[in-house]
């Protein structure tokens, strides 16, 4: 029997809310009758855009834990998350991921302040050019295209951060200094999608160039484990293809037990019966990726296989390295 109504939790960015209007409008079509309420909730990751995530606790802490905890509580059917943003080093007692929906572009993107032209940028090789991010993967693979580009702090939401970029704001240190303007930021191709800014994409950097951050691209929807009437709703609507991406890139993760500041990415495809998966680990000094095959219908065995190998190679070198030091 499909539940009267579902109140669904979300972050009041623009993004946020576009992804959770999607799940109602998903879930409405598959459960005629089915009344979907939208919960917003102003996460410490979205009233603090100076400090950097790892003083609330990472992604996890700055924008998950406060929605999860209204789930937990019964406060809320489910929760909207980007998958990318929910820890997958950990367990979530309580708590499944109860349906993930079709995956949008995983690609990360090149944005460029408003003037600047592409071939500017290709010509200089991003020397002397200040670019913007808050991930370290994604600063780690920006030092590794170009060498000589400074890489800066960068925080707030999607359509924040490319209204900061265009007036040159300086961006705020958790220092108490600050630092810019960026003369370009590196951002996920989705978010920029899903916030109406497609057109600002300069470059669109391929797998090969930036391997993408585990689940990037796909919108989770957790709810509680034991809500058997709002997990049956939800299944109306997982994709399975981003079920079995999502299974294979957080095992890579939860092998490397990395933390909210590892280099981590990974990134699936699956064509036919076979999925295919690359991850890798890397920071200034040192680079290794894995790249393996295995049936699509065992995505644990095949990410499980490739964080193995990682470490085998050092990973856990590389991520004791950018461990917080207490």
């Amino acid at each position: 029997m499909v539940a009267v109504s579902m109140r669904v939790g979300t972050r009041k960015s623009v993004m946020a809310l576009a992804q959770t209007e999607d799940i109602a409008r998903r879930l409405s079509a598959a459960s005629p009758g089915l009344d979907v309420e939208i919960v917003k909730f102003e996460t410490v990751g979205d009233t603090d855009q100076t400090s950097k995530l790892l003083m609330h606790g990472g992604k996890g802490g700055a924008f998950v834990a406060e929605i999860r905890a209204a789930v937990r509580s019964g406060q809320l059917h489910a929760a909207m998350h980007s998958l990318k943003d929910m820890p997958g080093n950990e367990d979530t007692p309580g708590l499944v991921i109860g349906a993930t929906l079709a995956r949008d572009p995983p690609t990360d993107a090149l944005v460029l302040r408003a003037g600047f032209s592409i071939e500017e940028f290709t010509r200089s090789r991003g020397k002397g050019l200040k670019i913007g991010t808050n991930a370290v993967r994604r600063a780690a693979y920006a030092r590794r295209l170009f060498p000589e580009v400074e890489v800066i702090h960068f925080r707030g939401a999607a359509d924040t951060r490319v209204r900061k970029l265009d007036s040159g704001e300086m961006q705020r240190l958790p220092s108490g200094g600050e630092v810019g303007p960026a003369d370009a930021l590196i951002m996920a191709r989705s978010g920029l999608q899903r916030v109406g800014l497609v057109n600002r994409i300069a470059h669109e950097f391929s797998p090969q160039e930036m391997l993408p951050a585990a689940g990037q691209g796909i919108v989770a929807v957790e709810c509680a484990a034991g809500d058997w009437q709002t997990r049956g709703s939800l299944s109306l609507i997982d994709d399975a293809v981003a079920r079995a991406s999502c299974d294979a890139e957080r095992e890579v993760l939860w092998v490397l037990n990395g933390h909210c500041n590892s280099p981590i990415a990974a990134h699936s495809t699956i064509h036919g019966a076979q999925m295919s998966l690359t991850a890798s680990v890397l920071d200034g000094a040192k680079f290794i990726e894995v790249t393996r095959s295995g049936p699509a219908d065992r995505p644990r065995e095949l990410g499980r296989a490739v964080g193995l190998e990682l470490l085998d190679k050092g990973a856990a070198e590389i991520i004791a390295r950018t461990r917080p030091q207490p």
